[in-house]
């Protein structure tokens, strides 16, 4: 490892940047580096202006592969290098905005139904429930189930943030039932190892079988769950300030990208058109 990465590595850590995070921009450094085959220390703000203009016409990439590229450089400049320069995005299109794929309840139980295995099963029937980013799922350790209080503890989720979110009834069965057929003393959903849990891309082939096994005519994968979870609370007439704790977003805007696709709140609108007199039978 050079001395440079190192210090990168480092003054990610300092700052708590999340482990994911932290690989994601050692690799679009590295990226950076082998396309002028230089140390990113020799390069310069042109150099970065032509990277950028590389990434856009050359290799098409898209708004967010081009975002990440330029924040890890900008963190790589600004805060290991010390260099006082701004570090701009280009002009890139408008991202399209696109409305996150939500299952209907009845789709919900179809989709869950068409898993066989229990440990699959009771994973992303944990997703939808909670409302849960996969990560989420996947990491999360049997003693954060509180059984008496009926909340389950989501530690240092997405922005390092520890949250609460409810605990249904009905999944604590599902997860009684787990838990006597599979007896986890650490990770929920251990792997190979007790310490470890299951891959995310081991969850995500289940979702794609499920769906086609479900007959479910739409793209699902495990954060559907979680899109489908937030609109149903919305639906129910759930505060959104409510959902959007429960979701941990740090901006209500996020778990307002919901309210498009709850369909009580697309019905309830009233047409200007119902409040026209209307003119007789031709």
């Amino acid at each position: 490892m050079t001395p440079l990465r190192q210090r990168y590595l480092e003054d990610m850590q300092v700052r708590t940047l999340s482990p994911k995070t932290q690989r994601l921009y050692v690799e679009c450094v590295s990226l950076y580096a082998r396309h002028f085959h230089k140390s990113p220390a020799l390069l310069g703000p042109d150099d970065i202006r032509a990277y950028q203009l590389y990434l856009v016409h050359d290799q098409q990439v898209s708004w967010s592969r081009f975002n990440q590229r330029v924040c890890a450089l900008r963190f790589l400049y600004r805060i290991t290098l010390g260099k006082d320069w701004v570090i701009t995005h280009i002009p890139f299109p408008r991202k399209p905005t696109q409305l996150p794929v939500v299952l209907s309840p009845a789709e919900v139980t179809q989709f869950l139904g068409a898993i066989t295995n229990l440990r699959y099963r009771t994973a992303l029937s944990l997703a939808y429930a909670a409302g849960l980013r996969i990560s989420e799922v996947l990491h999360l350790p049997v003693s954060d189930i509180d059984s008496q209080r009926m909340p389950l503890r989501i530690r240092q989720g997405k922005g390092q943030k520890d949250r609460y979110v409810m605990l249904s009834p009905n999944l604590l069965t599902l997860l009684r039932q787990y838990w006597k057929a599979v007896r986890p003393t650490e990770c929920l959903f251990p792997g190979k190892s007790p310490q470890q849990p299951i891959g995310a891309r081991t969850l995500q082939d289940v979702c794609l079988r499920a769906c086609r096994d479900a007959g479910v005519g739409k793209r699902v994968t495990a954060h559907t769950l979680r899109h489908s979870l937030a609109t149903h609370l919305l639906e129910a007439g759930t505060d959104i300030r409510t959902i959007q704790f429960l979701l941990g977003h740090n901006r209500l805007r996020t778990t307002a990208r919901y309210t498009p696709v709850a369909a009580t709140t697309v019905a309830a609108t009233v047409s200007p058109f119902d409040t026209l007199p209307l003119p007789p039978h031709p």
